[in-house]
């Protein structure tokens, strides 16, 4: 009789921190899995902790809690198929990055991560020791290899564990998602399985921490690179795949292969999803934002609207008497679309009270972005008294073009909890903004059609905080400010290089001047979807005090 192994997926969305929550999450999956005649369910990279713990995990009294909430899932999932799940572990005095596997009522092996990644968001050189590349662990006939998220990504690993009897390979993540990523991962597994010759499940966590979206979309591959399984990107799920043992060794049978988004919907969902959880895991379940008419606050309530639903979403209109009829009108024709509740509050009587109060002052003075800021910083006043009052989050609603160059106001349009565009550029504001008004998907709840009118898209962008006011008398065209910012921000290109490539040197060095005076600002700025490899934060640190700036070869 064919021998076989049925091994079931949970792509799952755990919290950080919450430990109990997360061990009964388990729980439920063991639960599908034993009704499934499951040989072994396995969870993600650091699942009973959530991901990642930053130094959270340092605290010894967190880890040995949440080494307690492993055994007691192992006493109480005795009766029924195995279970891998990651989790942090104090072994002779060292704190590791571990992968627990638990069978009859005890733990039956740990596997230790041995590369540590030390690169972009992550620093858990911090916070770990390197684990001794180990062998693998027999779970009923099979011995399974475990090389934990980043030793996959380097061939010694997974190589010992082919030479020591591995059957097949099990690589639990947490892998937040960035553009791209998910080809990225295929691709370099894909040369694992080729060089050990053995099967490959690639199992990801799904869910928002922080600035981070793991996406999900585990997958499962034979050898020769051959696709088995694909499960959704961005949405939880639970798969049984069976393997079947062979005479050429163990083999993946078919499963279901879920289509994978493109670049624009990987992105929007990114977006959506890294809200959603962002304010349900701090305990908010509404939002507000200042919504002025232009195309960014647009697209954060749209996002809103698909993350928490419409009914959820305040939008609030706050005109100066800079501000034109045709804003008025977008805006409402936004929050009509979208069926978000539109308050409007006029910002005229505070900026009169203002302007009378530092009168004495500023007699003399002649009136400039001192008063401009003072219009910005009565909105985020406001919009933070509405947040206090109400108990909903404050949206922000800077895209990363304005982040990167300072061109917002800090304590004012800057004021807010989250901002879900923050890493992304002004030219994909207007791209996403098409993309959402030509698609629609079940994730989403708000409605569908076009909810984002073209004349909001189509429109010269401006803060109207004087007359006539447009972006691009301060910046650059966008499509020339986003070009420059991707290669001196993404790409950490020179003066030089981008001057080589064509564009003005006196430009490219204004900007840079820009990019490196506004550390101070994003240093206090609100968290954000990170959807790049070079996202405002923890991928990219510069000392907010710096004096250096690039010459140029000039």
């Amino acid at each position: 009789m064919t021998e076989r192994f049925r091994l079931t997926l949970a792509q799952l969305d755990p919290t950080v921190g919450d430990l109990a929550a997360n061990a009964a999450l388990a729980r439920r999956a063991w639960d599908e899995a034993r009704a499934a005649g499951s040989d072994m369910l396995a969870l993600t990279e650091m699942f009973v902790t959530g991901y990642q713990t930053q130094d959270l995990v340092l605290r010894r009294a967190f880890v040995e809690e949440a080494m307690a909430t492993i055994e007691r899932l192992a006493a109480d999932c005795a009766e029924g198929p195995a279970i891998g799940i990651g989790g942090p572990c104090l072994e002779d005095g060292r704190l590791m990055n571990a992968y627990w596997v638990l069978e009859g009522g005890r733990v039956s092996a740990r596997v230790f991560k041995h590369h540590l990644p030390n690169s972009e968001v992550f620093d858990e050189k911090r916070v770990f020791a390197s684990g001794e590349v180990h062998g693998p662990c027999r779970v009923g006939p099979l011995r399974i290899g475990i090389p934990i998220c980043e030793d996959s990504w380097h061939p010694d690993v997974c190589e010992t564990l082919a030479e020591t009897g591995a059957e097949i390979l099990l690589v639990p993540n947490g892998s937040p998602y960035h553009r791209e990523k998910l080809d990225v991962r295929v691709n370099l597994m894909v040369t694992r399985v080729v060089e050990t010759g053995l099967p490959l499940v690639y199992l990801n966590m799904v869910g928002g921490q922080d600035d981070q979206v793991f996406d999900g979309a585990s997958f499962v591959l034979n050898p020769h690179g051959r696709l088995m399984a694909q499960l959704p990107a961005f949405e939880e799920a639970l798969v049984h795949v069976d393997f079947e043992a062979a005479d050429e060794g163990w083999r993946a049978l078919p499963a279901p292969i879920v289509a994978q988004p493109d670049l624009w919907e990987a992105d929007y969902h990114a977006m959506v999803l890294s809200l959603r959880d962002y304010l349900g895991k701090s305990g908010f379940s509404r939002v507000l934002l200042g919504l002025s008419g232009g195309i960014d606050s647009a697209l954060v309530a749209a996002i809103a609207a698909d993350a928490l639903g419409p009914e959820a979403v305040r939008c609030v209109m706050l005109p100066s008497r800079f501000t034109s009829r045709a804003s008025l009108e977008d805006a409402a024709a936004v929050a009509r679309a979208l069926g978000c509740r539109l308050d409007e509050v006029g910002i005229g009587g505070p900026q009169e009270a203002v302007g009378a109060a530092l009168g004495p002052l500023f007699a003399g003075t002649e009136p400039g972005i001192t008063e401009e800021n003072i219009q910005s910083r009565l909105r985020g006043l406001l919009l933070m008294a509405l947040s206090n009052k109400f108990g909903e989050m404050l949206l922000t609603t800077g895209n990363k073009s304005e982040v990167a160059v300072g061109y917002c106001t800090i304590y004012g349009d800057m004021n807010g909890g989250y901002n879900p565009i923050k890493d992304l550029y002004k030219t994909r504001v207007f791209q996403m903004c098409r993309w959402r008004n030509g698609h629609h998907r079940p994730w989403m709840k708000g409605p569908e059609g076009e909810v984002i009118p073209p004349r909001v898209i189509d429109k010269p962008p401006s803060a109207e905080l004087r007359e006539d006011q447009k972006d691009e008398d301060s910046l650059p065209p966008y499509a020339t400010l986003d070009a420059i910012l991707e290669g001196l921000v993404d790409r950490e290109e020179s003066v030089a290089e981008l001057v080589a490539r064509g564009f003005e040197r006196e430009t490219v060095a204004r900007i840079e001047r820009l990019i490196l005076g506004s550390e101070w600002k994003r240093f206090q700025s609100a968290p954000g979807t990170r959807l790049t490899r070079r996202a405002f934060w923890l991928d990219r640190r510069y000392p907010m005090v710096n004096r250096w700036r690039d010459a140029g070869g000039a």
